[in-house]
């Protein structure tokens, strides 16, 4: 691929240089162990997906990009763009409203979803558009398709993927509703935190098809069955926290974090705690989460789950048919 006409003379090799030290730095943390996954993080050009993003400045967001006539700025803008830190792209009223998520993480999610020549994805949250030229150069673009809801999002987005040389279906609409008119799908990937697993997405899935997704600052990897109701999702969190902008949309945002006063430090500042309190905000009582993580013995995220079907959805601690259970309240 040739330079980006934009780029400054000389960027082309100072970006190569800087992606293959940040792939060096994923692979160092034990991340990108599946070929494949290494060459497109080789290959795809992160630089052309943030042209510009935020920073916090001593006045508040300081924007960096890389069309800045001062060297200096420019060049703290590629240092930032090839770093292994999440990006903020587009603000609204001081509010993040898209990024780009940290590549380290987005390599363990790719990871995660399991996919294989000749899978179809669906992605919700199309950002930059970083991830879906990912999955485009791991699964060619016609099996791609990503939707975010806000057109000042993906219109920017196309430019960005066409620049690259790719061209998924970027589809502006509500991602909680899916994109029926391109399913089935054998995986949907979800790069926003959830208040609760849309029904439409198993729906819209082939049996034995995975979602992942952001939710309650962690990661849940669901796998989706037919039964005689209709589609079932079910399965664990992931070891990994995960923090990401709120999906938009059909669905309320997610709860917030319930009210810690009371508790004691320890377990107030304990992210394993934290994460049993907005996975069961608004149904237990910060208190009785307490008893309950000290009584199983401070569970790690993998021994949690959920379960989505017609009948609802619920949270579960081992089982999802065992002892503590609580439902998920999202309109899901």
């Amino acid at each position: 691929m040739g330079p980006h006409r934009n780029d400054p003379p000389g960027l082309d090799a100072e970006a190569d240089d800087a992606r293959q030290a940040l792939v060096r730095e994923i692979l160092a943390r034990g991340g990108l162990t599946d070929p494949a996954w290494r060459a497109a993080f080789e290959q795809v050009p992160r630089h052309l997906f943030v042209p510009y993003y935020y920073v916090h400045g001593v006045r508040g967001y300081e924007r960096l990009r890389g069309e800045d006539p001062d060297p200096e700025r420019r060049g703290r803008w590629l240092r930032g763009v090839y770093a292994d830190e999440p990006l903020a792209t587009r603000l609204r009223d001081g509010e993040l409203v898209s990024s780009s998520s940290q590549p380290s993480l987005m390599a363990l999610m790719l990871d995660a979803l399991d996919v294989h020549d000749g899978h179809t994805v669906l992605e919700i949250g199309t950002g930059p558009g970083y991830n879906a030229a990912l999955l485009s150069h791991r699964l060619g673009e016609r099996a791609v398709t990503t939707v975010d809801l806000d057109p000042e999002i993906t219109e920017p987005a196309r430019r960005h993927l066409a620049a690259a040389g790719y061209r998924p279906t970027v589809v502006t609409g509500d991602g909680a509703r899916g994109c029926p008119r391109h399913a089935p799908y054998d995986r949907i990937i979800a790069t926003c935190t959830l208040p609760s697993v849309p029904q439409a997405w198993p729906e819209q899935c082939r049996p034995g098809a995975c979602v992942l997704a952001p939710f309650a600052t962690g990661l849940i990897a669901l796998r989706v069955h037919a039964t005689a109701r209709g589609p079932c999702a079910e399965g664990r969190f992931l070891h990994t926290p995960a923090h990401f902008v709120p999906l938009r949309g059909a669905l309320p945002l997610p709860a917030g974090l319930p009210r810690l006063r009371g508790l004691p430090r320890r377990a107030a500042g304990d992210d394993l705690f934290r994460f049993l309190l907005t996975l069961t905000a608004g149904v237990l009582d910060p208190h009785e989460a307490l008893s309950l993580w000290e009584r199983e013995g401070r569970p790690q995220r993998e021994r949690y789950g959920v379960t989505v079907g017609r009948g609802g959805q619920w949270a579960w601690l081992d089982d999802p048919r065992g002892p503590y259970t609580w439902p998920i309240d999202g309109g899901g």
